[in-house]
């Protein structure tokens, strides 16, 4: 039985796997997922300013690729039924043709035509055999290799036919897709429109950069995280600031980012038990879950809808808002944008080199270097100490080492499972 966000907010106990207290990492995944709508609107750009954009309609070729018969290299293009199998196969040079060449080219039984890669097969042709298999003695070429029939040809319509379709509505754009896009002569696409992203950090203890720091303050780095993690994606994104501690300020900020964005993300003031303004304000103006994420770091965790905002409460220590981000807002945002399908972040294992101290019960995603050894083999291992505050671990890292309930202390030299961060943030 499906039931609705309100419906879940105001009786937790309506789903019988609903435990706020000890929600898994990836039953807290399926919860947000399926709130989650794309956008509708869409727009018309040129294809150069599509990418990182979601397609809005399936792209079929209409053409096929390549639309000729040509040579895969440079060489020379002749029939195979004239290869000798016993005797080195000799054969008379017509001519010479260039890739763009349009004139039509036929070759005689005992011809050959020089090719270069690109280049138009003349009639009666269908190999080509590589320049560095051949010996040329003035207009003969002789050669002892025995071809298949066909090798060294890209045939028309082998990339793509004509009516196929080519990518489909939902399909996140990549730089091979304009490369393709262009392959195809088209110049503009319909693409879902930019997803609207609202952010503030939370907090009086939060200086902002060129201020001198008081006691008992800290610079406010999450909100430069999340704009650098954010800017990764075709969003448009709205810096709210750092809002302190004061009721009228952060109700009016809460309610203009709802007001301007899709998404509403904010760092600090939903751990479970807390008393803060920020819990208040949610109560009152939207349908927001609190849930204890059985997770290192980044347990307290936040989402409901401010309006028709989605909202995402991100923890206040540094680490743990990266970490929440990429577990658990990556993923909605892409959905959010229209992509059908956003795959997950990939997960695989290779050996640990230094042993690991862990708890049962909850999963943790330990910061990493993974490096490939002297042994030829990838390994990972720790940045070192793991606290969430300590956002230096977070540039050391180039992975997350993924360390399930299940597990405990870990010896070097155990299989452990890694989220590599590269390209990611």
């Amino acid at each position: 039985m499906t039931h609705t966000l309100t419906q879940l907010v105001a009786n937790p106990s309506c789903m019988d796997d609903y435990h706020p207290d000890a929600m898994p990492v990836a039953q807290a995944r399926l919860f947000i997922k399926q709130f989650l709508s794309a956008v509708t609107q869409t727009q018309i750009l040129p294809v150069r300013e599509c990418m990182g954009r979601v397609l809005a309609a399936d792209i079929f070729s209409a053409a096929n690729v390549p639309n000729y018969d040509n040579s895969a290299m440079d060489g020379y293009a002749f029939n195979s039924k004239d290869m000798h199998a016993k005797s080195p196969t000799k054969l008379i040079i017509i001519g010479t043709i260039l890739a763009g060449n349009t004139t039509a080219n036929k070759i005689e039984a005992g011809q050959c035509a020089r090719i270069m890669t690109g280049g138009m097969m003349p009639h009666g042709a269908d190999t080509v055999i590589m320049q560095e298999k051949v010996k040329v003695d003035g207009d003969y070429i002789t050669f002892t290799d025995a071809l298949k029939p066909n090798m060294n040809v890209r045939f028309a319509g082998e990339d793509l036919q004509v009516g196929q379709i080519v990518l489909t509505s939902g399909h996140l754009i990549r730089a091979a897709d304009l490369g393709l896009l262009a392959s195809l002569g088209i110049s503009q696409i319909s693409v879902y429109r930019k997803l609207k992203v609202a952010f503030f950090s939370t907090g009086d203890e939060l200086a902002s950069l060129g201020d001198t720091l008081k006691k008992g303050q800290v610079y406010d780095s999450n909100r430069y995280s999340l704009y650098g993690m954010l800017s990764r994606f075709a969003l448009e994104v709205i810096d709210m600031g750092a809002i302190p501690d004061d009721l009228k300020l952060l109700e009016d900020t809460l309610l203009s980012a709802a007001k301007q964005a899709d998404v509403v993300i904010t760092s600090g003031g939903v751990s479970v038990g807390e008393a803060d303004y920020m819990k208040l304000l949610l109560a009152k103006h939207g349908h927001v879950m609190f849930w204890k994420i059985a997770m290192k770091p980044g347990r307290p965790l936040a989402y409901g809808k401010i309006g028709q905002a989605h909202y995402f409460g991100l923890p206040g220590n540094p680490v743990a808002v990266m970490v929440t981000f990429y577990q658990f807002v990556r993923e909605a945002l892409l959905i959010l944008m229209g992509q059908t399908t956003p795959a997950p972040l990939p997960i695989f294992k290779v050996i640990c080199a230094e042993n690991i101290k862990k708890q049962t019960g909850r999963t943790e995603f330990q910061r990493g270097i993974l490096f490939f050894d002297t042994d030829g083999t990838w390994k990972v291992k720790p940045t070192g100490a793991q606290g969430s505050a300590m956002l230096s671990s977070m540039s050391l890292a180039n992975c997350f080492i993924v360390l399930d309930q299940t597990v405990g202390n870990l010896d070097a030299g155990s299989l452990v499972s890694v989220q590599v961060l590269h390209g990611l943030d």
